[in-house]
């Protein structure tokens, strides 16, 4: 019988969630949901000197906003647990131990002055990066090159070390990628990394084999960039649990801007978000700009994620994240990187807003409104309003835009649209017009009402809804403009002609 599907969400709690970050949790989250599975989140904090206060608890408000909430994690709990890797401290030292035992790893006491030492001797216009590999560690204070009976002392005097891997040159680790398929590395190529710090912490290579292990993950999906250390996590299951218990490993694809990868940096430079909530550095307290604040559904973030390198082979762009789910196949990521287009995910923004219910919009219309000074009370109002301005907003943010002068009168009206051709037959028209609706309730008795006073002026109708349109709303844009009075009533209409006379004069 096939085991569980397991997967697991390993972030390093050191800033905000980047778009590629959300992207390898939705790719976890539809994998395991399609399968049946679990989805962990386990927090990799084994590298304290980068960790960023709040950064934990941002990760957590970012998957709630998405809707991807893990089965287990630090805050939820499990049978795996503890899920933060600073409380699984006392786990790895012993297989690191078990490793230097076997030959398969040895303590390194240098300095970090013999380390930079080495460093700058080593490096030229062909070794820019010199690293501590087999051709080096022979010349360097370790186990391997110190006698048996120093390397006692050191270790029993608690002199600072690390713990390295050993690898020898000679060897092609092999395994296959979900989407990739077979990937080979040249073990002579690759330098002897670090699995255990001289503060006893594990380094991301050890402790990720060791957690996945005793976690039970079934398969393990990360970015490209971590297929460099993918023979040293080959080695690490060989030799440590067995090859054959290693998960299925899929490394996806980098999402590209307008020059390249697309950095955490890259925000200011192009002028749109890259994470998806605002994240402040508590450090710098610098702001970058989220996703959700710029005016972002979760539902159509979630959706260009998902499209930022996979579909399912058809033409379709619109996925719900149940649908997501059905149709989700980790062979179907595309192995190339995924160039991200703001207008494109503007575009899904549109499309999700225009397909919701105003139900489903109104606590986030009512944030948007609120924070520009308008109230919405009257909830029966604002849905109205919602279904009447929807498909001309693209943003949440623009609805204070479409839709404030449902609740606010114009400040300003842009009388430059018809003044040239204003005359005193208008304004007579308009008078009579304030005074005729007095009973009126909906939009075509509005109408109606509008059409036999134009006519009884000898006006085309034509000529006087955009002046009317001014009026109400301030400028050249919005709904039907007898919806518009329908909505704000016989009392205000009257009163917006009104005030607009006096403007005109």
């Amino acid at each position: 019988m096939a085991k569980k599907v397991r997967v697991r969400f390993a972030p390093s709690p050191t800033g905000g969630l980047h778009l590629g970050g959300v992207r390898t949790v939705l790719y976890n989250y539809l994998f395991a949901r399609h399968h049946g599975g679990e989805f962990v989140l386990r927090i990799e904090d084994t590298d304290q000197s980068r960790y960023v206060p709040g950064a934990e608890e941002y990760i957590y408000d970012t998957l709630e906003w998405c809707g991807l909430l893990p089965d287990e994690s630090p805050r939820k709990g499990g049978a795996f647990g503890p899920y933060r890797q600073s409380e699984r401290k006392e786990l790895y030292r012993a297989f690191a131990e078990r490793l230097v035992d076997a030959g398969r790893a040895y303590y390194a006491f240098d300095t970090p002055e013999e380390l930079d030492a080495m460093r700058t001797r080593l490096k030229n216009d062909t070794n820019p990066t010199p690293q501590y590999d087999h051709r080096v560690r022979t010349g360097m204070r370790n186990s391997l090159t110190l006698p048996a009976e120093e390397v006692k002392t050191l270790l029993d005097a608690g002199t600072p070390h690390v713990v390295r891997i050993r690898l020898e040159p000679g060897e092609t680790v092999t395994f296959t990628d979900m989407i990739r398929g077979e990937v080979s590395f040249d073990t002579a190529l690759v330098d002897d990394k670090v699995l255990l710090k001289a503060d006893g912490m594990p380094t991301y290579h050890l402790a990720v084999v060791v957690d996945d292990h005793l976690m039970e993950i079934t398969h393990a999906f990360r970015g490209e960039e971590w297929l460099p250390s993918a023979p040293v996590h080959v080695l690490l299951w060989r030799w440590l649990f067995g090859e054959e218990a290693m998960p299925h490993w899929a490394h996806l694809p980098l999402i590209l801007g307008p020059s390249g990868k697309l950095s955490k940096r890259d925000g200011a430079k192009y002028g749109f978000p890259v994470f998806a909530m605002n994240w402040t550095d508590p450090k710098t307290n610098e702001l970058t700009e989220g996703f959700r604040e710029r005016g972002f559904l979760p539902e159509a973030f979630v959706n260009l994620l998902a499209l930022l390198g996979w579909n399912d082979g058809t033409e379709q762009e619109l996925f719900s994240l149940e649908e997501l789910v059905r149709r989700f196949q980790m062979e179907k990521v595309h192995k190339g990187g995924a160039q991200f287009n703001f207008e494109k995910a503007q575009w899904f923004n549109h499309e999700w807003i225009k397909r919701s219910t105003a139900q489903r919009l109104l606590p986030d219309v009512k944030t948007v409104l609120a924070a520009k000074g308008i109230t919405a009370a009257d909830d029966t109002q604002t849905l109205r309003i919602i279904d009447l301005v929807k498909e001309r907003c693209t943003l949440l943010s623009d609805f204070p835009a479409q839709a404030g002068f449902f609740f606010q009168a114009p400040q300003e009206l842009d009388t430059t649209a018809f003044i040239a051709k204003w005359t005193q037959e208008k304004k007579a028209f308009f008078e009579q017009y304030a005074g005729a609706i007095s009973n009126v309730a909906d939009a075509a008795s509005f109408e109606s009402t509008f059409k036999a006073g134009a006519e009884a002026a000898g006006i085309k109708p034509g000529e006087l809804q955009l002046p009317l349109r001014i009026m109400l709303v301030g400028g050249k844009f919005g709904p039907p403009v007898f919806a518009i009075a329908e909505v704000i009533g016989a009392e205000e209409t009257a009163a917006r002609i009104r005030k607009a006379l006096e403007v005109i004069g």
